[in-house]
């Protein structure tokens, strides 16, 4: 096992033949003797959100990556597409261009509709496939409209925010976060000469990844799905909001072949950046305990 504070990322573009330059944040342990993780963010995220988690697991000695989707963060910037199977299959090239056999990957939010799309994409492609606050995403049936799902779902708009502001109203609303995750948080946004931030996903393109999701029903997938689902799902308070998602993740637990779900509460939608050690745990033993499902 090595020690976590004493592992640094390296970085990495990997030249996709979908035409997606991937920027890819790697975790390389002193020994990896255990199955290798690949680490997927949510919409209008980046890589950087999976640090406290991608740490310990290198830590415990598996090869760790985090990408950036496409759109997102450092990858190349395409008008499209943006629908859940070119993002899915992204994955795929990205684990062949690694030359890595079955890994564990986890994504958490839209990221989780895009493993569990992946997982119905690529049977057995995956030894495990965990989804951290999402998979079970249908935003179609809460908001059926396309127009009204698109206005209600839009985006703040940040461009000129001074990054000193942000920085300190991340701090404040999230003051039981690790400073790694606050970090996570802030990479989200391109830092301009002027001191203030602007999102790396443009509104256009946060519009078309939305659009994807909402055109998703991962319901209709899980029993094509053959690889075991890991869910670890944040219960924020919202008695109606929870009660909604352990509705649809109890659902998708009997209807896929093998399933677990863990839940923490309360916790934040980003319960990778807010509890990295709890989350890389159950990570590590989804492939490492022969009883863990």
């Amino acid at each position: 096992m090595t020690d976590s504070h004493t592992l640094e990322p390296r970085h990495q573009h990997h030249e996709l033949s979908s035409g997606v330059s991937m920027h890819a944040v790697h975790w390389e342990p002193a020994e990896p003797t255990l199955p290798p993780c690949l680490l997927v963010h949510g919409l209008a995220s980046n890589a950087r959100l999976w640090d406290g988690v991608a740490r310990r697991l290198a830590a415990l000695g598996h090869r760790v990556v985090a990408i950036d989707q496409r759109g997102h963060g450092h990858s190349s910037k395409p008008d499209g597409p943006f629908d859940m199977a070119s993002v899915a299959d992204d994955l795929r090239l990205v684990i062949t261009e690694l030359g890595w056999q079955r890994p564990l990957i986890a994504g958490q939010s839209w990221g989780g509709n895009v493993v569990i799309e992946f997982a119905h994409r690529h049977p057995g492609a995956a030894s495990v496939i965990v989804c951290v606050d999402g998979g079970s995403i249908e935003l179609q049936r809460r908001m059926p409209d396309w127009e009204v799902a698109k206005e209600q779902m839009a985006p703040p708009s940040l461009i000129g925010t001074p990054i000193a502001k942000l920085r300190e109203w991340m701090t404040t609303s999230n003051a039981d976060w690790p400073a790694e995750g606050i970090e996570g948080q802030l990479a989200n946004f391109e830092v301009r000469d002027d001191g203030t931030i602007a999102p790396w996903l443009t509104l256009e393109r946060h519009l078309l990844v939305l659009r994807g999701l909402w055109e998703h029903m991962p319901s209709d997938l899980y029993a094509s799905i053959t690889d075991p689902v890991l869910w670890i799902s944040a219960d924020n308070g919202q008695s109606e909001w929870t009660e909604a998602k352990r509705a649809g993740i109890d659902a998708a637990v009997s209807a896929l072949a093998t399933s677990r779900s863990e839940w923490f509460s309360p916790a934040h939608h980003d319960v990778h950046a807010q509890h990295p050690a709890e989350v890389a745990a159950l990570l590590h033993g989804a492939v490492t305990d022969p009883d863990f499902f």
